[in-house]
């Protein structure tokens, strides 16, 4: 059964991210007692047990979220803006021409932001018809 840590539970995406979860049967969400949460040790073990972590916090912390993964294994997706343009980090918006493959084979993933999710929703179907060059996509 696969492990999911939500670090950053507490706040909006965290809690939203957790509510789509909690029902499911086939995982198992990581939680840290509310005393522990801003533990770097209890955080650190959280992220290196997941299967899946998930980063719900500002940049800064973001960053110092991936620097306590200490595996290979561990795949995380990043809601902050701190590694969308970051080498080694996948992009995670599928729509876009073969994308989906890389998410799924990515360890990293950037989750876009709510700005470019929109426009690319609106821009890439229009690219696809050569109604838009693709350079614009």
């Amino acid at each position: 059964m696969a492990k999911v840590y939500i670090d950053g539970s507490a706040g909006t995406t965290g809690l939203r991210i957790h509510e789509r979860l909690a029902g499911r049967r086939d995982l198992t969400l990581l939680q840290l007692p509310e005393a522990e949460r801003k533990n770097i040790q209890a955080r650190s073990q959280a992220l290196n047990e997941a299967d899946v972590a998930f980063l719900c916090l500002p940049d800064e912390a973001a960053v110092e979220a991936v620097s306590l993964v200490h595996n290979e294994r561990t795949v995380l997706i990043d809601t902050s803006t701190a590694h969308r343009v970051q080498a080694g980090w996948t992009y995670g918006f599928p729509e876009l021409p073969g994308q989906r493959e890389r998410i799924a084979a990515s360890r990293r993933i950037a989750n876009p932001g709510c700005f470019a999710t929109s426009i690319n929703l609106a821009l890439i179907p229009l690219a696809a018809a050569g109604i838009l060059p693709e350079e614009v996509t």
